[in-house]
């Protein structure tokens, strides 16, 4: 797998703006209700073999719990204007900026322009097989059990639901959710919202009906007694486990990461997270912020082989951008060349 710049893409014009998408329906989670998300686009500009002029976009969003605004992303991604002109490229982005959100739609952006230079897709650039579809949850936002339940029986023919949870009533909701829509694998995700008491509480309960991943339970930073409770649901480290550098800080603690492109700061520095927490035996889930199929599209590249895979972003949102990702039921294709990469 080759991390490099194939292409060596220099010399590119910089555009950046942000983008405000309508929700479906509100969406919840334990730190909250939003009804929005917005998104960062950056389009890197440049000159490809035959003289014509190319464009390699990226989409990132910025996550308030990682204390990014989109005015502080959009910042820091201008930041970059002078030395893209002056040559900076993906391997220079790296050091030129830390993980996280600004850097994530630069980096996805050279990955795009690369591309299109050599033409080629991004997965041969890196050496990867060609993407298969893949099966991706559909997350239930956080509610009352009754309208979980009902959520539950809309989407009872998906293949992987992913429920939102809190701590009180959280078992309702999960014996709810199974029981219309019994054939769905399920994952549950507390987004740090549960004690050491809950989640000794409700572990063996949810091995009961079927869960097969619990993700982020703990607060991160305070979640040292997971290596001292029995885990006989994989756990998966999220807000705790960010790109490469974090891996020596969870140890013990959890079987999975979720690997996000907005967390790692672009497809780069994920490759390089994935690889690595294989190595160290960790399962991988390959997860997203909401955003449209221009944030997705090159997190479908991780995403391949992983155990759980939580990219239905665009199908939280009233309408996606044009192309977009086709999405089948609980199945997602790879990116068309007209769309990313």
């Amino acid at each position: 797998m080759s991390l490099s710049n194939p292409s060596g893409a220099t010399g590119l014009e910089l555009s950046v703006r942000p983008e405000i998408w309508k929700y479906r329906q509100p969406f919840t989670i334990s730190r909250g209700t939003r009804t929005e998300s917005t998104v960062v686009v950056v389009e890197l500009r440049g000159v490809g073999p035959d003289g014509r002029a190319i464009v390699g976009c990226g989409e990132s969003s910025p996550t308030g719990r990682y204390g990014e605004t989109t005015d502080g992303v959009i910042a820091a991604i201008e930041s970059l204007g002078a030395p893209l002109t002056a040559g900076l490229d993906r391997a220079g982005l790296q050091a030129a900026l830390p993980p996280g959100a600004a850097r994530n739609a630069v980096d996805c952006a050279f990955w795009d322009i690369e591309a299109k230079r050599a033409g080629r897709r991004v997965w041969e650039l890196a050496e990867l097989p060609a993407p298969a579809p893949l099966v991706t949850a559909y997350t239930l936002s956080l509610g009352p059990v009754e309208a979980m339940a009902k959520a539950a029986a809309d989407h009872a023919d998906r293949a992987l639901l992913k429920l939102k949870l809190s701590g009180p009533e959280d078992l309702a909701r999960v014996e709810a959710v199974h029981a219309n829509a019994p054939n769905a694998r399920l994952t549950v995700d507390a987004n740090e919202g549960w004690s050491p008491a809950d989640y000794q509480d409700l572990m063996p309960r949810l091995a009961a009906l079927g869960v097969i991943l619990i993700e982020q339970p703990l607060p991160a930073g305070k979640d040292a007694a997971l290596a001292e409770m029995d885990r006989p649901i994989p756990v998966c480290a999220d807000e705790s486990c960010h790109d490469t550098a974090s891996l020596a800080a969870i140890a013990g603690r959890y079987d999975v990461v979720n690997i996000k492109l907005d967390k790692t700061g672009g497809l780069t520095e994920a490759l390089r997270l994935k690889a690595a927490a294989r190595a160290q035996g960790y399962g991988i889930m390959v997860g997203c912020m909401l955003g449209t199929s221009l944030a997705m599209a090159p997190a479908t590249v991780v995403a391949q082989g992983a155990a759980v895979v939580d990219l239905d972003g665009p199908l939280m949102l009233g309408h996606d951008r044009e192309p977009g990702l086709l999405y089948e039921n609980s199945l997602i294709h790879p990116p068309q060349a007209a769309l990313w990469g």
